[in-house]
């Protein structure tokens, strides 16, 4: 026989300014919790939508990035004749060979320098990356130092207004416009031509760093990656884009969600303790109630049931208040270092409905740990004890 659910509720009410403490300590660290995970959540995110899953992206074979990577002239036009890639109307492969640098620019919330990633691509990086569009200006002139910069880039640092002159590479290069990802990692590069990048840094004007493809659909990644891989010429690792760009992300979300179960974990601490109290408190303050439910018939495990029950109530309740807290926080946007690319990343954090449900998840853990101790202890109080109380 089972304890009704209505005498834990009012018993919390009764007690409302212990179990007010509880929920706040449980909603506190499920905020914590929440927003960290957000925080790793959009990171990922950002990256990951820069891939398409109809592009392919090629690599010197066992290399972990595009800044480990090199490639020849002459193996991009291979891979870019390579079935299974698709076409312009003109009927020019849609193949982009790109080169990366890091340029150090200042920052126009601290004036400190951040590491941005340069991407030297072809003509047709726009029909291989069609998700990203020209928000403002124009693309730039394949042969001319022009820069078009993703519209994370003007806020973010100082002196890249559109029809501004910025310096780096030993050039002077004009922002001629400025192109929307879509809020993928792409927002916080800097694009030019490849060719033009190359001579202004003194590098072979025949070598890049990464082919990106456009297939014909998602489903032609097999019939190109097996000419590639299968080519003598080549020696070349292939990924489908979204996949790249996930596994880029994985180093930094990883530390970023390690170290929020860390710091939830230290505070989930004093959570528990505030919760044994208040537990421990309904134990003595009820002993009398306790002897009396068992008198009526209700048993050991009916007890345990039932105070266990509210610790998880009382617990799912600062979940709540605790996931609300973390939703204003959805879209902020924020910056840090991509250890991928060794580059500043601008990315909005994501309180999704998982991330909501993992936060309530925890404080309901976090309610059966608190409430577990207290409950055992309720069902072993003798039954004479308690009455004496009456």
């Amino acid at each position: 026989m089972a304890i009704p659910i209505e005498y834990n509720v009012r018993s919390a009410v009764a007690r409302w300014p212990s179990t007010l403490v509880a929920v706040l300590s449980i909603a506190g660290t499920v905020a914590v919790f929440v927003v960290m995970l957000a925080m790793a959540q959009g990171f990922q995110a950002t990256l990951v939508s820069g891939g398409s899953p109809e592009n392919a992206i090629v690599l010197r074979g066992g290399a972990e990035s595009e800044m480990m990577s090199a490639l020849t002239l002459d193996q991009a036009r291979v891979l870019a004749g390579a079935p299974g890639v698709a076409r312009s109307a003109a009927g020019d492969p849609l193949a982009s060979n790109e080169v990366v640098v890091i340029g150090a620019f200042a920052l126009a919330a601290t004036g400190s320098d951040a590491n941005v990633q340069i991407r030297g691509v072809s003509p047709l990086a726009l029909d291989v990356r069609p998700n990203v569009r020209i928000a403002g200006g124009r693309f730039f002139q394949p042969g001319l130092t022009e820069l078009v910069v993703g519209r994370n880039v003007p806020s973010t640092y100082t002196g890249f207004s559109l029809g501004s002159t910025v310096e780096f590479g030993g050039g002077s290069w004009t922002i001629v416009g400025v192109f929307d990802a879509g809020g993928s990692s792409f927002d916080s590069e800097i694009w030019c031509d490849a060719t033009v990048l190359n001579q202004i840094f003194k590098r072979p004007e025949n070598i890049f760093q990464s082919v990106t493809v456009r297939l014909e659909s998602p489903e032609s990644l097999g019939a190109f990656k097996d000419a590639a891989t299968s080519d003598p010429r080549l020696a070349v690792d292939v990924f489908r884009e979204t996949t790249y760009y996930e596994e880029q992300s994985r180093t930094v979300s990883t530390i970023i969600r390690v170290l929020g179960f860390i710091v939830a974990a230290v505070m989930a601490v004093g959570a528990v303790f505030a919760a044994l109290n208040t537990m421990y408190a309904a134990v003595s303050a009820r002993s009398a109630e306790i002897a009396t439910l068992k008198a009526l018939g209700f048993g050991p495990a009916s007890v345990v049931a039932s105070f266990v029950g509210e610790s998880i109530v009382v617990a799912l309740a600062g979940g709540v208040v605790g996931s609300l807290a973390a939703l204003p926080f959805n879209g902020f946007t924020s910056g840090t270092m991509n250890w991928s690319s060794f580059s500043y990343l601008a990315f909005s954090f994501r309180v999704t409905p998982a991330i909501v449900a993992s936060g309530l998840v925890f404080s309901i853990v976090m309610g059966i740990v608190g409430g577990l101790p207290p409950a055992v202890r309720a069902a072993r109080l003798p039954i004479v004890v308690a009455l004496r109380e009456l």
